[in-house]
């Protein structure tokens, strides 16, 4: 396994002991299996190519107003973090890319903020320019889960529908994770949520079976029995008119029939008993054809008054599949509690890598943690790549793959990552990257009239212009709509600026409330 100790200085990023400098460009260099990375996973992830990745399941912290730290003389003792978030935890300049490249992001934000106040908008700050860059490395196949709880989950499904868009979003799923909890005044919560995207329309899926039926589950579920097995009946239409070859009768029976506003539908090939002979062109079928091609296999059942039903039979090995609700899946096990905050079973992430992914797919974990994530995909044969701030994580993944995966040789070096340059630094000259941090400064306000634009409509300027003595660097600049910037020109200061527009009878907008 590599470990990878990642610290950003200029124009270049520090591995370990060995600095390497960064070229400026973003070259796509391979990330070795088993390597961790403790560093800001959103350089890390800055730093990965585009579609490299199948899936993402991300552990965050849930801006729950507590600190965590792990028990004296746990495993984990040593790890902790703070979940409280305010504006100076994060840097401005994401609030200016946000606001360039996912305006719908961008507002989302903004709302929040006037709801649940600064730390809401900070912690959506945080969490949005890393989802921005998990969809950018996630493949077109891929998935991401986002573990949290009903804290943050309704801001974060919303920030998620931004940028993922809302027809990626597959599932809110519910995990019960304790029996019971007493909690005065309101409802015990003993539950987390887990949002479920797709980056894509074909995206990965496995059907996973979580328990076998019981035997009378089969007796009660699959009722009629014949040489060939038990068996139940499956409709044979959708809802909806169709004016074409399913709206059709097909053996003397119209579906309008069956029930109104009503065409044919052929089950999937998936659904029909692998010893059943079915053309191989089933796919290309039209739906009373394969109707067709079902009844010569003695897969319909008509009833007493002519009505076709699908022979839907048992198959060995069936049973429930994975919900939406997770229920059967236990709170975290004494076996494997190593005393870390929010560690989770790795029951549930084997669920989730079994559904989401193929052997051999690549898993990544921005907050890997205690590496849950990490270890139920080497369990499932898997490609993994953690990362986490705390250099407590890499110890802990190092004891878990060795004690339960068997994984006797680490390698501890440098893991290949390239970083972009283009990350700003506020230190003397003005930075490349100043309109971002203006933005986010300025909360999108024009410095002027004070009245609120969009990115793309503001403009970097001078306060005190250099004609009369400013100077070209960061401390002295600001954001000017094109009007205001066309009033101050290249000889007015600021304060001169105000004094005009005041002279003019221009109105002032409300701008922000701490500027």
């Amino acid at each position: 396994m590599q470990v990878a100790i990642l610290e950003q200085t200029k124009g270049t990023v520090r591995m370990g002991r060995k600095a390497k400098p960064s070229s400026g460009r973003r070259t796509q260099q391979g990330i070795k299996n088993r390597t961790v990375f403790i560093a800001d996973n959103l350089e890390i992830m800055r730093g990965m190519e585009d579609g490299s990745v199948d899936l993402i399941y991300l552990d965050p912290p849930f801006n729950s107003k507590h600190d965590y730290s792990a028990p004296i003389g746990s495993k984990a003792a040593g790890a902790e973090f703070k979940d409280t978030w305010t504006l100076s935890d994060i840097d401005q300049a994401w609030w200016g890319e946000i606001a360039e490249s996912n305006e719908p992001l961008y507002s989302i934000i903004g709302a929040a903020g006037k709801i649940g106040g600064k730390s809401t908008m900070s912690y959506l700050i945080y969490m949005s320019i890393r989802i921005l860059e998990m969809h950018r490395i996630l493949k077109d196949t891929g998935s991401l889960y986002l573990h949290c709880d009903p804290t943050m989950s309704h801001y974060l499904k919303l920030a998620l529908d931004a940028v993922f868009g809302s027809n990626s979003f597959k599932n809110e799923i519910v995990w019960r994770r304790t029996e019971n909890h007493n909690s005065a005044k309101r409802y015990g919560p003993i539950h987390d949520v887990i949002l479920f995207f797709s980056k894509g329309k074909q995206y990965t899926w496995n059907r996973v079976v979580v328990r076998e039926y019981t035997n009378d589950e089969i007796k009660s579920g699959f009722p009629h029995e014949d040489s060939r097995g038990r068996w139940t009946v499956g409709d044979l239409t959708g809802s909806g008119l169709r004016n074409g070859d399913s709206g059709n009768t097909w053996s003397g029976c119209n579906p309008s029939d069956i029930g109104k506003g009503r065409h044919w539908a052929a089950p999937h090939r998936r659904s029909i008993p692998e010893w059943a002979e079915v053309p191989p062109n089933w796919d290309r079928l039209t739906v009373l054809e394969k109707l067709d091609a079902l009844n010569d296999q003695k897969l319909i059942h008509f009833t007493r008054n002519g009505t076709p039903q699908y022979k839907r039979y048992h198959k060995a090995g069936s049973g429930v599949v994975a919900q939406d609700f997770i229920f059967d899946i236990a709170p975290l096990p004494d076996s494997e509690d190593l005393g870390y905050p929010t560690q989770k079973p790795l029951a549930l992430l084997e669920r989730i890598i079994e559904t989401s992914s193929y052997t051999g797919d690549i898993v990544f974990d921005p907050f890997c943690g205690c590496a849950t994530a990490c270890l139920a995909a080497e369990r499932k044969g898997r490609k993994w790549i953690g990362c986490d701030i705390s250099e407590r994580a890499y110890s802990l993944i190092e004891q878990r793959l060795k004690k339960d995966a068997g994984i006797a040789k680490f390698i501890t070096g440098a893991g290949e990552v390239t970083c972009r340059t283009d990350i700003p630094q506020r230190k003397g000259r003005r930075s490349k990257g100043i309109k971002h941090v203006l933005y986010g400064i300025q909360h999108g306000y024009c410095n002027g009239c004070l009245y609120h634009y969009q990115f793309k409509d503001l403009e970097v300027d001078h306060v005190i212009p250099k004609a009369k003595g400013g100077q070209d660097d960061d401390k002295n600049l600001q954001l000017l709509c094109g009007n205001c910037n066309r009033r101050k020109g290249k000889n007015l200061t600021m304060a001169e600026l105000r004094a005009t527009l005041k002279t003019d009878g221009m109105k002032f907008g409300s701008g922000r409330s701490d500027m």
